[in-house]
């Protein structure tokens, strides 16, 4: 197998599924290096650089909430998942369950 193909269609796969994991996994208040970590140990690696503009775009969007904690010496930027980003995310992985169904249902029979 290709290792340059396959990496270029994991990355459009995936791609579109860390909306749907930023939102999931911020259900809980999280900051972006936190966020990073989780994305990592669950899998999903994403870069700083696309994370960031993320997290801004999902904010503006509405789809989060933000607040800065300044207790610590360093101030960080909390972000949580919105009652409109929770509504999107339970629209998200309903049709996520749906797709999975019908690849599943489409690979069934077929040679491995």
């Amino acid at each position: 197998m290709d290792q340059d193909l396959l990496g270029g269609h994991l990355q459009e796969l995936r791609r579109g599924t860390v909306v749907l994991a930023c939102l999931s996994i911020l259900k809980r208040p999280g900051y972006g290096y936190g966020l990073l970590e989780a994305l990592e140990q669950a899998g999903f690696a994403v870069e700083a650089n696309t994370l960031y503009p993320l997290l801004r775009r999902l904010e503006k969007q509405g789809l989060l909430t933000s607040s800065w904690d300044t207790e610590e010496a360093r101030p960080r930027k909390f972000y949580t998942t919105s009652e409109q980003g929770t509504e999107l995310l339970n629209a998200l992985l309903k049709d996520w369950e749906a797709l999975h169904a019908s690849i599943r249902q489409l690979n069934e029979g077929q040679p491995s």
